[in-house]
């Protein structure tokens, strides 16, 4: 433990010790935005994983949103919990990343269904039953993202639309592929 850490544990008031650190880290203060980095990177990386299912996208991502948090933290204004800043800020990223391979796939393969080029995992275990985390990691891109934002962070399909540029119709439609094809690895 910092030096940091041991004073905002001795605090007794846990509200004042998260508003000075997060005053700090606005402040430029790198110990500081650690403190708040091992507060939060286990949240953080959970979302990225669900979303993308792959662990080295995962960390990949998890550092671009605190490499985002670090420059935009002046921002924060508290008129929320800073981790439901943090949360949304993740989705952010998240989200401004698919639509940047998307359109980067677009480009170099001049072709909008981008099926064929979704990960399925290894066949070489179909046998053996499934958990929901690899099930939910083995769905194709889409769907995967609409159930993630959906069912798991609560998203509504007029937000995740919006988010991904997709008709509310086809956020609907993905998310009941995504359960589809979930209870079908999950009976096996």
């Amino acid at each position: 433990m910092t030096e940091k850490e041991v004073i905002l544990d001795a605090r007794p008031d846990a509200s004042a010790a998260i508003a000075e650190t997060l005053r700090l880290a606005q402040q430029g203060d790198r110990s500081a935005f650690e403190v708040l980095f091992r507060e939060h990177v286990g949240r953080v990386y959970a979302i990225c994983l669900r979303t993308c299912g792959d662990t080295s996208r995962a960390e990949e991502l998890t550092q671009d949103v605190f490499v985002h948090t670090w420059e935009v933290i002046g921002s924060f204004r508290g008129e929320s919990a800073f981790s439901s800043w943090l949360h949304r800020l993740t989705v952010n990223v998240i989200l401004s990343n698919i639509r940047s391979d998307k359109r980067r796939l677009a480009r170099v393969f001049g072709t909008d269904d981008l099926g064929p080029f979704d990960t399925q995992g290894d066949t070489s275990h179909a046998g053996i039953n499934l958990d929901l985390e690899q099930s939910i990691q083995r769905l194709p891109t889409r769907a995967r993202v609409v159930f993630v934002l959906h069912d798991i962070e609560g998203f509504k399909h007029e937000e995740i639309a919006d988010k991904l540029e997709i008709a509310v119709g086809t956020s609907k439609a993905q998310l009941h592929r995504a359960r589809k094809l979930l209870r079908e690895a999950l009976e096996r």
